[in-house]
């Protein structure tokens, strides 16, 4: 067995051109899922799963996720003074009080190998997880992350979430070649960039969740840049499979949605507003009503 994790790092430098004009000003990863920004997830993903620190690697001119995380004095009082305990608390408590945030700058845009490596002088020499808030993940049972980390904890091994994807969509994921996979995780041997789908030796894709070892910084390091001119994550862990590193490909229990695109964050929407303790049969019905009406205007 090996360390549990205990630090997550967060890349959210990017600008979230895809989209724009509603990123201009709010980072993609304050996009709200119902009343919840999408960076709230994944760091409730990475609390339950036994991380006590959150790395946040940003840019120079982000800084709503760390106005997010940090007190809102004026708006605690008004509230306060108003009544409103419900929503007091909410704001008050984005974290528990035992869970501690890092913001680390990325000078440049790099590439997520880069915004990893920033991170280096917070995590040390330990066990950690990456998470990509595009990537929300649903489960009725332990997170994706919690999932990832015991078997990371079992086996010492990097652990890379992956899913089925369909063979047409290779070209748009990573992905991995594996030895004797079983259940939900087999042994990576290879990673493809974005293969064609008469090239791709798998449809097993990689997604925004990842348990790495320290060993990573040192195989950054050395990484040249790569596609797009930037350090590429996976050419890192590649190079430490060729070396003899395991790591391993993880098929999560749950539902991933892609809010990276617009009509992923369109169904994640759904899916919440329709779980949503409060708004479920309104939700519901608001939906109903709407397709109803649409059924009746292509009918006429």
């Amino acid at each position: 067995m090996t360390r549990r994790i205990r630090k997550a790092v967060f890349p959210v430098a990017g600008l979230g051109t895809r989209f724009l004009p509603a990123t201009k000003t709010v980072p993609k990863e304050m996009l709200p899922i119902v009343d919840r920004p999408l960076i709230q997830y994944a760091v409730d993903e990475a609390i339950e799963a036994g991380c006590d620190t959150l790395v946040f690697v940003t840019n120079r001119y982000k800084h709503s996720v760390a106005d997010y995380f940090d007190k809102a004095y004026e708006l605690e009082d008004k509230l306060e003074r108003a009544g409103k305990a419900e929503q007091l608390e909410m704001i008050r408590n984005p974290l528990p009080s035992h869970v501690r945030t890092v913001f680390v700058t990325q000078p440049e845009a790099l590439g997520l190998g880069h915004a990893v490596l920033c991170a280096r002088p917070v995590v040390g020499d330990e066990p950690f997880a990456v998470m990509l808030p595009d990537d929300l993940i649903w489960n009725a049972g332990p997170g994706a992350l919690a999932q990832m980390a015991d078997h990371a904890e079992k086996t010492g091994a990097g652990v890379i979430a992956v899913q089925d994807v369909p063979r047409e969509r290779t070209s748009s994921y990573g992905i991995v070649a594996t030895d004797g996979f079983q259940d939900r995780h087999g042994a990576i041997r290879g990673m493809v960039e974005k293969p064609n789908p008469e090239d791709a030796p798998s449809t097993l894709g990689v997604v925004g969740r990842y348990v790495l070892q320290p060993g990573i910084f040192d195989a950054l390091e050395s990484t040249g840049r790569g596609s797009g001119g930037e350090i590429q994550l996976t050419d890192a862990i590649a190079s430490m499979i060729a070396d003899g590193s395991r790591h391993d490909a993880y098929r999560f229990q749950g539902t991933r949605f892609d809010c990276g695109t617009h009509i992923g964050l369109i169904e994640a929407t759904i899916r919440f507003a329709l779980d949503h303790e409060k708004l479920s049969e309104p939700a519901r019905a608001s939906m109903q009503k709407a397709l109803d009406e649409l059924a009746v205007a292509e009918h006429d």
